[in-house]
């Protein structure tokens, strides 16, 4: 209780939540309880959030959406700190309306760390900006989105992201331009940060013709990706080899719909790995050793996983 009393003193009572199962916040609908669970609403909840760790040494994870995640049976020690309420949406802004604002033309928006990628691609739709069409059915929050460098047909958040706002360990928000966006990395992987929103500065295009693209992309993922499933999204990151991909890899040397417990290789796009009602983290993990090791036995290739491990 001592964590929780603590956070207690920050946050509205509603806004944190003691032992509250991960499978309720993440897309696989696996994970123990987290020991404490925290919704700040803005910058400034999640810098006292942090705070308190540095200061009293209770560990921190923080969460988006839950989409790109497996969590351990065992859950999660100290705090997790989920951005979903850091959800807000500004259009761009000309001139700045303080000396210490960057200069934003229209062609922009801003998203808090928490925004859905889905509800952040709909407002660039309507105001008639495109450029993020490719990320309208992807799921999770622009802070993962850019933490992982998303990317699907063709297109990446690099494309189209041009600076962060990032909380640092003095709690202070820095503005960052260097981004450092490669396959699927970007610098926050590589330093202690949380992110807080992102500018995307975008093309002016018929809002017709944007809605038109994110409506085929999205049937297209519809045919191709078990939609509806419980899974953390695509399993493991492409392999550093030339015209390799993890799914025909997978299809290939037979492991379409192959099951360890309640974890399932998708029989409709063997790059997912699936919860089929009641697979635990030990059965994702022992399904993904499964796949790396036989693939590497016949090809050398090692499958890296794109799903990221939290409380292990």
């Amino acid at each position: 209780m001592k964590i929780y009393n603590a956070v207690s003193q920050l946050l509205p009572k509603n806004l944190v939540l003691a032992n509250e199962p991960m499978s309720c916040h993440t897309s696989f609908k696996i994970g123990g309880p987290a020991e404490v669970y925290t919704m700040p609403e803005n910058a400034k909840q999640a810098s006292d959030i942090w705070q308190l760790c540095q200061k009293e040494g209770f560990p921190l994870t923080v969460v988006g959406d839950g989409c790109n995640v497996l969590v351990s049976d065992d859950g999660i020690k100290g705090i997790v700190l989920a951005t979903s309420r850091m959800n807000h949406i500004t259009k761009g802004i000309t001139p700045p309306t303080s000396s210490n604002q960057t200069n934003i033309s229209d062609n922009c928006i801003i998203a808090g760390s928490g925004t859905k990628l889905s509800k952040l691609a709909e407002a660039a739709c309507n105001a008639g900006l495109s450029g993020l069409e490719f990320a309208s059915g992807i799921p999770g929050t622009v802070g993962g989105a850019v933490y992982m460098n998303a990317g699907a047909y063709g297109s990446e958040i690099k494309d189209v992201c041009t600076s962060v706002e990032a909380l640092h360990t003095n709690g202070e928000i820095a503005n960052h331009t260097q981004l450092g966006f490669a396959y699927r990395s970007s610098r926050f992987q590589n330093e202690d940060a949380i992110i807080t929103s992102a500018t995307f500065c975008l093309t002016k295009k018929n809002t017709e013709q944007i809605r038109e693209k994110m409506t085929n992309l999205n049937a297209r993922r519809r045919e191709s990706q078990p939609i509806g499933s419980k899974s953390a999204g695509s399993t493991f990151k492409r392999p550093a080899v030339k015209d390799k991909y993890a799914s025909k890899l997978i299809d290939e040397h037979g492991l379409k719909g192959y099951t360890i417990g309640g974890a399932q290789v998708s029989t409709k796009h063997a790059g997912f790995v699936i919860n089929t009602g009641n697979a635990t983290a030990k059965d994702v993990l022992a399904l993904i050793a499964m796949i790396q090791e036989k693939i590497y036995a016949q090809t050398g290739i090692w499958l890296e996983p794109e799903v990221q491990m939290l409380g292990f």
